[in-house]
């Protein structure tokens, strides 16, 4: 069970029962839910934040009464707290979702009531640009494969996974549920792909994005037919993101580049290149599987952020 080094010092803000439910609550993230140790620490951080608050707020130790009878105006009142603490929005939407998921284990067990909290909106949070890399970074990443796996075959299945999120756009998810039967149409220049909520798209193919899984084919020891699985693990089983992103890092720490580069920033980088280049954004959106144009439209910031980057470098008057 996860243990409070606070513990003493917490039962001043609430009663001994709602300690312990506390507790059970934290064990019960870390064993079903599978939660990190740092978002664990966060969780425990904000909930007992907010019991203290509570007991400043009602005049007495926390109980699990004054959480069945959680109001709204509890909440902003909390939440005005924390935001004159210096809390930004991010801070504030993590604590109010772990606030959420302990009363909410309460309530299962009969002990509480989250409507108070049902009825609490989070904090809107501020819009973050995607890091899009420069393109010669992106090149470098589906090249660099000297830096991969010293296995001929699994160093050709990274730098065709590599190849993929950046050629293609694709969601990590996208490239890894791929089988040889959709690889196919690639020959005549593009690939369907189900992406977020079933929703299907035609994704055209560059003739170096199918030399490099054709390349991974013919080295991969595993059969691979039909509607099986194209991307394999070590063991032959189902290649998982963990890995990509394991192997991103590997390639980040020899290239030298920044911790932006991740796999899901080759798909950025696809989008915002492609942008540069002049592609119009519902063609964008198209291409990405994005169901609203509006999510397409950031990219537009993104590209406008390095015209004024280069601006300011470049112009005397700058």
């Amino acid at each position: 069970m996860t243990k409070n080094p606070d513990t003493e010092q917490f039962l001043v803000f609430c009663v001994p029962e709602l300690a312990w439910e506390k507790e059970l609550w934290l064990s019960w993230c870390a064993d079903q839910k599978r939660m990190s140790p740092k978002t664990l620490d966060a969780y425990e951080r904000d909930v007992r934040q907010f019991l203290q608050y509570i007991t400043g707020h009602f005049g007495e130790p926390a109980s699990l009464d004054n959480l069945s009878n959680l109001k709204p105006l509890d909440m902003r009142g909390f939440m005005a707290r924390r935001r004159e603490a210096g809390a930004e929005a991010r801070t504030l939407g993590r604590g109010l979702a772990g606030i959420r998921s302990f009363v909410r284990f309460l309530e299962k067990k009969g002990l509480a009531n989250s409507a108070g909290l049902a009825a609490t909106r989070s904090p809107k949070q501020p819009k973050t640009l995607p890091k899009a890399l420069p393109a010669s970074q992106a090149v470098r990443l589906t090249e660099a494969r000297e830096h991969l796996s010293e296995t001929p075959w699994i160093a050709a299945r990274d730098a065709a996974v590599m190849t993929l999120l950046y050629g293609c756009g694709l969601r990590i998810g996208e490239a890894l549920s791929l089988t040889p039967n959709m690889m196919k149409s690639a020959s005549t220049g593009s690939i369907r792909v189900t992406g977020k909520g079933g929703v299907t798209r035609l994704v055209p193919v560059l003739p170096q994005v199918v030399e490099a899984v054709e390349a991974y084919q013919k080295l991969c020891p595993y059969v691979m037919e039909g509607d099986d699985i194209l991307f394999r693990g070590a063991k032959g089983g189902v290649l998982q993101p963990a890995i990509v992103q394991k192997t991103m890092r590997v390639l980040r720490g020899a290239l030298g580049l920044p911790d932006s580069a991740t796999p899901h920033a080759l798909r950025h980088s696809f989008a915002t290149h492609l942008l540069a280049g002049g592609g119009d954004l519902r063609t964008i959106q198209e291409l990405l599987g994005h169901a609203s144009l509006s999510t397409t439209q950031i990219y537009t910031s993104v590209d406008t952020s390095r015209l004024m980057d280069i601006y300011e470098k470049a112009h005397p008057r700058a």
